[in-house]
């Protein structure tokens, strides 16, 4: 398998993709310039949406529309452009960070330090009434989050720790964290993840210059290396989800000419529906 270019892009920090069942199409971010980008592979559209503060994470709305981790909490975007902020906490030296949409169709978005220190940042839970829940209250720079096809487990990371974790389910409950999957010293820090119908666990490998899989027991079975240092995030697309789009980032590095672009991998496997958010 090797990553095509799906979108020549410069993004400084791209993030987060997300297939949108309902409208044929990829949703990813650029963080720190703050845009929204979306990619419709059937027929190439793009669309570029600017929003007033830095944007970790977009989800579709199950009305249409957008919900966005953005700087200073959780907000919505209308199918007509309208914004309403759904949650706002603003912390100085605090932004939103990667989010995930479960099965229930709950938002689970996650923050960090700019400066990254340990504890600064959350992991919440927004369920469709818009109430926010605390789940973790002591994330560095929280990050990939996802499901098992079944729904039963919960995967997480927090970068610096080296480590995806994994958490039960019962309801909109996590319990019982334990390690996962360990990435060792020199081999780049876990960031973005996705879980394919088989159950096992890509990861995108920042400063790694990869993408991992890893079974549901824990065991690596493939890597997949890609041509940029610092891939961040991976999710799966197109027709019958069969493509997996890998984000990138050209912060922080001298970067290659392919920095910042949305890659893709045709048929790298097959991906799992992922809902909108119903709030």
């Amino acid at each position: 398998m090797r990553p095509d270019v799906a979108v020549h892009e410069a993004a400084e920090l791209g993030e987060g993709p997300t297939w949108d069942m309902a409208s044929g199409r990829l949703i990813w971010v650029d963080v720190l310039s703050s845009r929204v980008h979306t990619y419709e592979p059937s027929s190439g559209r793009r669309t570029v949406l600017a929003t007033e503060q830095h944007v970790g994470a977009a989800k579709p709305r199950a009305g249409g529309g957008l919900v966005v981790n953005l700087r200073d909490g959780i907000g919505r975007y209308d199918t007509d452009g309208r914004f309403s902020w759904l949650v706002r906490d603003p912390v100085p030296g605090r932004r939103g960070n990667d989010a995930a949409v479960g099965p229930d169709g709950s938002l689970w978005a996650g923050s960090m330090r700019y400066d990254e220190a340990p504890g600064g940042g959350t992991l919440l839970r927004i369920g469709a009434d818009g109430e926010p829940a605390t789940v973790l209250d002591d994330v560095a720079v929280s990050n990939g989050t996802g499901w098992s096809p079944d729904g039963r487990r919960m995967y997480y990371i927090d970068s610096p720790t080296r480590r995806i974790d994994v958490f039960d389910v019962s309801g909109s409950e996590v319990s019982g964290r334990r390690p996962f999957a360990a990435i060792e010293a020199g081999a780049g820090f876990p960031d973005g993840l996705c879980v394919d119908v088989d159950g096992c666990v890509w990861v995108a490998l920042w400063d790694g210059a990869a993408l991992r899989r890893y079974t549901p027991d824990g065991r690596l079975d493939r890597t997949l290396p890609v041509p940029v240092r610092r891939p961040t995030a991976c999710a799966f697309g197109g027709a019958g989800l069969t493509d997996l789009y890998i984000t990138s980032a050209r912060v922080g590095h001298t970067p290659h000419p392919l920095a910042g672009s949305l890659l893709v991998v045709p048929d790298a496997g097959r991906g799992l529906p992922q809902p909108a958010f119903a709030g």
